[in-house]
């Protein structure tokens, strides 16, 4: 399935603007929640966005900065770092959580079948855990999503994992071997909590891949291989859990 998509900017309840894109011609077969790393609405985020719309899914992506600086595009330098690491540390679990759960509503009101996902990369990641363990998912995507066992941020405290008993969806994650802040003990150890916990899932390494392998406008992390296989995953695990859901 390759739809022609339609995409734009709407307001969501609560106020805050987030990026919509669906299918043009059909109605969708599910609702998600999606986008990107710390960097804001990069072409990397609405590509995430786009590539799932594409494939059927009703996609909104919140502005979770939009209470400190709307709709904010940053660079993948050290400027850019910096202002997404100020943002990303002021971001507060009760507004994430509103803002999500707005744009699921969002979603959901344009999706008339199927069930709901948050598909997320990095920071969008974790809150693709932490969603779950609130809201009532058939499927949270997580690509190399920190912080979610063991904290480190004021959005991480409590971290998700300590809430594990209360997914409901099945969770698909994806890790670099090389990545410098998911290590390969806590990730294991994440597959643990997740199965003492009884969620269904599945954990995924890419052993050569680093953090932020699934963004080509970063060539210095970029892992080809490693991002065909994880989207294929993703994608057959909304047909099974999303698009299949009744």
């Amino acid at each position: 399935m390759n739809e022609q998509i339609t995409t734009g900017w709407i307001e969501l309840d609560g106020g805050s603007d987030a990026y919509l894109a669906v299918p043009r011609d059909r109605d969708p077969i599910g609702a998600v929640v999606a986008g990107a790393e710390m960097f804001g609405f990069t072409q990397h985020s609405l590509d995430v966005c786009e590539r799932l719309a594409r494939a059927g899914y009703a996609v909104v992506a919140p502005d979770l900065y939009w209470r400190d600086t709307p709709r904010a595009v940053l660079g993948y330098d050290d400027a850019g770092r910096q202002v997404g690491r100020r943002l990303m540390t002021g971001l507060r679990r009760d507004d994430v959580l509103a803002d999500v759960g707005a744009a699921l509503a969002a979603a959901r009101s344009r999706a008339e079948r199927g069930g709901t996902a948050v598909v997320g990369l990095s920071v969008v990641g974790h809150v693709a855990v932490l969603a779950a363990t609130r809201l009532p998912l058939d499927l949270a995507v997580t690509f190399y999503g920190g912080w979610t066992l063991r904290g480190g941020l004021p959005l991480a405290e409590p971290a998700p994992l300590d809430d594990a008993e209360s997914i409901s969806a099945f969770v698909l994650g994806f890790v670099g071997g090389q990545d410098f802040l998911i290590p390969g003990d806590e990730w294991q150890a994440i597959d643990e909590r997740l199965s003492a916990a009884g969620v269904k899932h599945e954990l995924v390494t890419y052993p050569g891949a680093a953090h932020g392998f699934a963004c080509a406008d970063r060539p210095d992390t970029y892992d080809e291989d490693a991002t065909t296989d994880a989207w294929r995953r993703t994608l057959d695990a909304l047909h099974e859990h999303v698009a299949a859901a009744t």
